[in-house]
């Protein structure tokens, strides 16, 4: 990793230097694993029930479906465990039907369940359980149960689809493909598991049918298949460039194609901490993979869903290599949202993150364009936009960017701020406003002066050139009244409409930083608390308490993903 100094940050504080340190080089953050979110200080009503929502893919359900029990593996004789632990390899191999007819086949259902429990303690508390007989069964075990045509999506592709409110689709036959994931991942973390002899039957092939289950709705199986991948990732160092390439072409498919995926923000925690591990310096192909396929995912509409691990991605790729910020950002502002505030308010966050660990040279190479866009977000009627543009002026490194840059950055800045101090709705704004304008003044009070008085001849010449438009229309007016038809087009509009072609300007006072510091102080006991997310529910409608339950009684098999051993391999 590139280690930043606190010299090399400016005036940044050791504290603060430190927390952002850790904040980006730790793991990537977890996807939640329920992501419908409630309008805050919402009033919860009485809970109703509702059916449930269960969906099962389509399994070739087994026609001899009577499974005996065998004998417990801890009471089998050693020589004879390897045997009775293959033949109950196979016996889990029988599929029962879970969604149409549920309570069939209870009895041979529980044996299944036994023996898959049973297994998963086994390898867990036992050592050289592994042996070479046991992998090519376990592996078809593991693709008998798992690999299988999804179901077609409940929530289709369309202005109806809303991944952050719509709740997923549980997956009806989990009882059992649960307990076949945690099976698959004790085996692959065995420490008696030797990849050489498991690369035979864990090939490309598999690999491939592993990403199409990603696309799953239900988000405890993308959970145990993004550390499932994970896992193969960090043992057969032959299947790295293949994983990685055909994540590509998931991400190609959800960009260009189908806009439609359930699982990207799974399969970019699993990149976050691949990327985490890459070592320097950074292959041609991974500075592709960024600006060629990182950087699209912003336009996507669904963003919301996948963008904390996407921001990750993008951060940990600058700081290995600080000559990408420029085209980086300079991507940023191309995939710039025009008419989605929400979106917007997302692109800040991350351009905050990457101003943050950017490096003095590189900041000055793009700081035009930037702060060209950010004074626009100043100036968006929607106050979360301009909201979250003026908090910037509360870090410290960018400050202290902003103002070894100053000469450059305040003319870019000031009419914005100076304009908006008087002109917008909310008065939290004008709060925010005066504490940029008091810090650019406190950098550089000439400098303030003379923007101030730019600003003022600016507005003037405006003032100017209003006067003689409305003049040029006055004789406009003189000139048709003159017409034989003028009287008729009069008596045809109203009052209101003819007094609106002709309206005057407002009025526009200088502004006065002390009124401006009465409403900062007002603000600040209004404004809410930065850390906390907005959270929102366009419906508020009951939630389904059988899949809350369900998604809140899930363990993780991994909450944070580790960068995979042997990275210069990679």
């Amino acid at each position: 990793m590139d280690n930043k100094t606190n010299a090399d940050k400016g005036h940044k504080g050791e504290a603060d230097s430190e927390s952002k340190n850790n904040l980006h080089q730790g793991p990537p953050p977890p996807t939640p694993l329920n992501k419908t979110k409630l309008t805050a200080g919402a009033i919860q009503g009485p809970l109703i029930k509702k059916d449930k929502r269960h969906s099962s893919s389509r399994f070739n359900i087994t026609k001899n479906r009577e499974l005996e029990p065998l004998p417990p593996l801890k009471e089998a004789a050693p020589a004879d465990r390897e045997g009775v632990f293959i033949q109950k390899l196979r016996q889990c191999c029988v599929l029962f039907d879970f969604a149409s007819d549920p309570l069939s086949d209870l009895k041979w259902k529980e044996v299944k369940r036994t023996a898959l429990i049973e297994m998963v303690e086994f390898v867990t508390q036992n050592k050289g359980v592994i042996t070479e007989n046991v992998y090519p069964e376990a592996v078809n075990m593991f693709a008998v149960n798992l690999f299988r045509t999804l179901p077609p999506s409940s929530n289709p592709n369309g202005a109806e689809f809303d991944p952050e409110e719509d709740e997923p689709t549980l997956e009806a036959a989990w009882p059992h493909l649960q307990l076949v994931y945690e099976l698959f991942l004790r085996i692959l973390e065995a420490p008696d598991f030797q990849p050489n002899v498991a690369k035979r039957y864990i090939d490309q092939k598999f690999v491939l049918l592993l990403l199409d289950l990603f696309d799953s709705e239900d988000p405890r199986e993308r959970d145990l298949l993004k550390t499932t991948l994970h896992r193969i990732y960090g043992k057969f160092l032959g299947l790295r460039a293949f994983i990685r390439k055909q994540i590509n072409n998931v991400f190609y498919r959800f960009i260009y194609e189908t806009e439609h995926h359930n699982g990207i923000a799974e399969l970019l925690e699993i990149l976050g901490s691949i990327i985490n591990g890459f070592a320097l310096p950074l292959k041609e192909e991974h500075k592709v993979f960024l600006l060629r396929v990182l950087m699209p995912l912003h336009k996507v509409k669904s963003l919301s869903v996948y963008h904390p691990q996407l921001a990750y991605c993008v951060v940990q790729f600058l700081e290995k290599d600080p000559s990408l910020t420029q085209p980086v950002i300079r991507s940023l502002l191309k995939y710039w949202p025009k008419t989605h505030s929400p979106k917007e308010v997302m692109f800040l966050n991350e351009l905050e993150e990457i101003l943050d660990v950017i490096e003095p040279a590189e900041f000055q190479k793009i700081m035009v364009p930037l702060f060209r866009q950010l004074a626009k977000c100043v100036s968006s009627p929607h106050f979360q936009v301009a909201e979250r543009a003026l908090y910037y002026w509360n870090n410290e490194y960018v400050m202290s960017l902003v103002a070894e840059n100053a000469t450059e950055l305040l003319p870019l800045m000031f009419p914005s701020l100076y304009k908006n101090s008087k002109s917008h709705w909310n008065k939290t704004i004008h709060g925010l406003i005066y504490n940029a304008l008091k810090l650019f003044m406190e950098m550089n009070q000439k400098l303030f002066d003379e923007c101030t008085q730019q600003y003022r001849q600016e507005r003037q010449r405006e003032k100017e050139r209003e006067s003689q438009r409305l003049e040029l229309w006055e004789r406009v007016r003189i000139l048709a009244r003159s017409s034989s038809e003028y009287d008729n087009i009069i008596k045809q509009m109203s009052a209101s409409d003819f007094n609106n072609v002709i309206a005057s300007p407002e009025g526009d006072d200088d502004v006065n930083l002390d009124n401006l510091e009465q409403e900062a102080l007002e603000a600040k006991k209004s404004t809410r608390n930065v850390n906390k997310p907005l959270v929102r529910r366009k419906s508020e409608l009951p939630q389904d308490q059988y899949t809350v339950k369900a998604l809140s009684d899930h363990k993780r098999a991994d909450e944070y993903l580790p960068t995979p051993p042997d990275v210069n391999k990679c």
